[in-house]
């Protein structure tokens, strides 16, 4: 057996009796003969029922009222359930009754049919389809209006019901569009002679029944008596004479009425054109000039081609009076500042009062003649007071400089109270810009487009051009001439730093004003130029002040230490570098790099990126300087006291509170110079790409460069510096004491001679200082200074014309402990000096010799254990045959 019927949905949910439903849902049937009953609120409306499908069935409602279920029984599934109701309701709906809609009738067909046949179907009244909308819930509608309903023919009708339930997948403007077609459809009802029936069908059926009854009777009376016509048409005549005699009286009056009339509009007439100058100079003083136009242009209209002499004279003194307002308007006109709602209304008043001349062009002029003294007028008084000034400052220029070298560029930034005048003449042009010229601009296209009350001149098209770029291009040029004098002629000096951005900021006010003009690009790309060229100028100043700082550096270097984990002891140098560089980064990116609306973008400018790319080059390349100079000059500045800090204490080999040596400081720099190499280029590379800066890689390797020929410089100097005096004291320590390797005294051996130890205790001290500063450089340090070492040994060896077996295995166990503990800082130079002093000495005698020089060789390894741990690592376990 098949499942049973399950109604999910009906439409329209409410209707009164014989409303069409669309009922949907599952298992509604195999075919038509399959249905056995349909009940939709307990009444039967099987007859109507017309079978679609197994999920739809179209039905007429019956006379149920109230809300029911909608019960469908099948033969193969049987009786139904339903998830929806119905909600019936009885209204009586006769041809005189007004409806929601248009009710197109159609009969009632009962039985049921396969075909899909409309009967008494409603129309959408939106003309809207509501094909493949999906429905509204039933249950949320009757929720929202509980007493209202979707159906157009009930009284309680809700457009709000019927608009989610037929269209709330319908978008905006397709409601907008049926509104519309409603709108029509309600228009079209109103009127012609088919609504004025509808409208009125049972007067007009009341009249056509008078009219018929009227001729049934006036034909029954003409059968009897055919003199009836007659005497109607006699009682006619004899009507229209009493109402022509009733009405004599009153057409009479009427035409007395109209002739005071005519005489008194006469004399009123008369009485305007003798008053009129009175009049006209009462307004003038009322400043009505609407009501003297008015009044001239009747006057004119009246007696315009009188040939009354009296009327002549009159319109004379008129047109006199006349002539002299258009000349105080005209003056009106000219004068400025004036508003474009002013202007407006004066150019209208002088087309009114017929003014021969085009005051909308003369308008157009006046205002650009206006706005260009005005520019003018603020840069000559500019240049009269900065030329008035120019000799003092000349004096005091210096001195003012010096002095603000040791302020920050943020500081020089903030804005002062008392601004220069040439920042004074900026922002004057400014407000100019932004106050009259919009007027004009706006000014000029009513006057082309014909909103004047005055017939434009298209031929001054070109000409209204070319004053707005005259007015853009003065602009441009004085603000060219103030803020970049290395691009004019102009000797005075550019806008101090920190009021750079506040110029910049105006300069965009004014670009910010033209473009919501929608000015031509030819006059936008002046101003635009301007700005670009300015930004790259403030680009200019902030990095060339930052390089200025950094060279001021060298003399502010404070020796306050600090120990990197990675790089070692260093100053305060590297990170003030840092903040300056830093500091002009963020100023730049504040008021130089973002880009404003259609504004050039420094970014994707290769003039820009060039520029970029030389200033921070010669950033780093200062910086190189100053360190250079504070490590190879540090011995001329030792004044200063040092802290060494690391957690609160200083590390060991750095005395706290204690002037370091120059040797100490050399190392420091060299540190310094490492750290920004390692470290900071790799921040300052960041940061500007975080930035939104042009990418600094090619600056950078070339800093890179710049750091290791200084470090190779420092490097140098300080190992020349420590080797000098440490291979200087080898030979007097050697032969201190009138020591002979040759001599047969000498004493048995036991032990390392001195000068070998004071060789290793020197080296220990230097071990200590790199160690303590910079431990990167612990090789690149000793293994030169033991070359230096190796190469004395060798001469010192070679030089010794004989030596005593003695001799010899001293001079053997000397070469081995020097040998062997300066090992792991070999080069091959120093290995080739080593051996060439190790063959100058004659080879062991005796085995006895040789376990001698071994056991006291061992003896010294004891002995100086902690000081070869300074220089040794696990060594191979044949070192030292190879060193033997």
């Amino acid at each position: 057996m098949a499942k049973s019927p399950v109604v999910t949905g009906i439409s329209p949910k409410e209707g009164p009796p014989g409303t069409r439903v669309t009922i949907r849902g599952e298992y509604l049937g195999i075919n038509p003969n399959d249905l056995s009953s349909l009940k939709i609120c307990d009444c039967e409306c099987m007859l109507s029922a017309e079978w679609k499908s197994p999920n739809k069935i179209i039905a007429r409602s019956g006379p149920g009222k109230g809300r029911g279920d909608i019960i469908l029984v099948t033969k193969s599934g049987g009786v139904g359930t339903s998830t929806v109701q119905f909600r019936g309701y009885h209204e009586t709906i006769g041809p005189l009754k007004e409806s929601a809609v248009w009710v197109e009738e159609a009969p009632l067909n009962w039985g049921r049919q396969n075909s899909s046949v409309t009967i008494f179907q409603l129309d959408d009244p939106l003309g809207l389809s509501v094909e493949g909308d999906e429905k509204f819930p039933e249950n949320e509608l009757t929720e929202l209006f509980p007493d209202g309903s979707g159906d157009l023919l009930s009284e309680n009708f809700e457009p709000a019901w019927f608009l989610l339930e037929h269209h709330h997948g319908t978008s905006f403007d397709d409601l907008r569009v049926g509104l519309s077609y409603l709108k029509r459809k309600v228009d079209s009802q109103n009127e012609g002679q088919l609504s004025f029936l509808k409208d009125n069908v049972g007067s007009v059926m009341e009249q056509l029944d008078t009219l018929f009854t009227l001729k049934q009777n006036y034909e029954a009376d003409f059968e009897r008596n055919n003199e009836t016509l007659f005497r109607v048409e006699e009682a006619i005549n004899q009507s229209l004479k009493e109402a022509t005699h009733l009405f004599h009286g009153v057409l009479t009056r009427r035409e007395k009425a109209e002739a005071t009339r005519n005489a008194l509009a006469v004399m009123t007439r008369y009485k305007f054109l003798f008053q009129l100058p009175i009049n006209i100079d009462r307004n003038i003083k009322n400043e009505d000039v609407d009501v003297i136009i008015n009044d001239y242009a009747r006057a004119l209209n009246l007696f315009g081609k009188t040939e009354v002499s009296v009327f002549k004279k009159i319109l004379e003194e008129v047109e006199t009076k006349i002539m002299n307002i258009r000349i105080n308007l005209k003056s009106k006109l000219h004068q400025m500042p004036s508003t474009l709602k002013q202007q407006k209304k004066i150019i209208r008043n002088l087309v009114a009062l017929n003014d021969n001349g085009d005051p909308g062009w003369e308008a157009i002029i006046h205002m650009k003649q206006f706005l260009i003294d005005k520019i003018k007028a603020s840069y000559q008084q500019y240049i009269t007071e900065e030329q008035a000034n120019e000799t003092p400052n000349k004096n005091n220029r210096h001195p003012h400089n010096k002095h603000k070298r040791n302020i920050s560029l943020s500081q020089q930034i903030e804005p002062q109270n008392i601004e220069p005048k040439k920042v004074l003449c900026i922002d004057e042009i400014a407000t100019v810009i932004s106050d009259y010229f919009p007027d004009l601009w706006k000014l000029g296209q009513n006057y082309f487009i014909g909103d004047l009350a005055v017939k434009p001149d298209y031929s001054h098209e070109m000409d209204f051009k070319e004053m707005i770029l005259d007015i853009i291009v003065t602009v441009s040029d004085i603000y060219r001439t103030i803020m970049l004098p290395t691009t004019t002629t102009s000797s005075f000096s550019p806008v101090p730093i920190i009021w750079l951005p506040h110029c910049l900021k105006q300069i965009r006010s004014v670009f910010t004003v033209l473009m919501a003009l929608d000015l031509p690009n030819e006059a936008l790309n002046k101003i635009s130029s301007v700005i670009f060229d300015l930004r790259l100028h403030c680009l200019n100043i902030l990095f060339k002040q930052a390089s200025e700082q950094i060279i001021q550096l060298k003399n502010t270097e404070t020796w306050k230490l600090d120990y990197h984990s990675k790089q070692g002891t260093i100053s305060q140098l590297p990170n003030d570098f840092y903040k300056i560089i830093m500091e002009a980064m963020n100023l730049a990116k504040e008021y130089v790099i973002r880009d404003e609306r259609r504004e050039t973008a420094l970014v994707d400018n290769e003039t820009a990126k060039n520029e970029l790319q030389l200033l921070v080059h010669k950033c780093f390349w200062n910086f190189s300087q100053v360190l250079e100079q504070v490590g190879l000059n540090a011995d001329t500045n030792c004044s200063s006291t040092t802290v060494m800090s690391l957690s609160g204490s200083s590390v060991t080999g750095l005395k706290s509170h204690n002037d370091l040596i120059w040797e100490q400081k050399l190392l420091i720099t060299i540190s310094n110079s490492q750290y920004t190499r390692n470290i900071m280029l790799l921040k300052f590379k960041k940061e500007f790409e975080d930035n939104g800066f042009p990418t600094i890689d090619v600056v950078v390797a070339r800093a890179v460069e710049l750091l290791e020929n200084t470090e190779s410089k420092l490097l140098e100097t300080y190992i020349e510096t420590k080797s000098d005096p440490l291979v200087g004291t080898i030979e007097p320590s050697m032969y201190v004491g009138s020591f002979e390797w040759d001599s047969p005294s000498l004493l048995e051996l036991k032990d390392v001679r001195p000068y070998a130890k004071e060789i290793i205790t020197n080296l220990i001290a230097l071990h200590s200082e790199v160690q303590t500063i910079i431990p990167d450089l612990m090789y690149a340090v000793l293994s030169e200074i033991v070359v230096t070492i190796s190469e004395e040994m060798s001469r010192l060896m070679n030089c010794v014309t004989h030596f005593s077996e003695n001799g010899a295995m001293q001079a053997r166990l000397d070469l081995m402990a020097l040998t062997f503990t300066l090992s792991n800082y070999f080069t091959p130079n120093s290995k080739d000096f080593f051996c060439d002093a190790t063959n100058a000495v004659p080879p062991f005698k005796t085995e006895d010799s040789e376990k001698c020089v071994l056991k006291c060789f061992e003896q010294f390894k004891t002995r100086m254990h902690l000081q070869i741990l300074c220089f040794l690592t696990p060594l191979p376990n044949n070192i030292e045959t190879s060193i033997i």
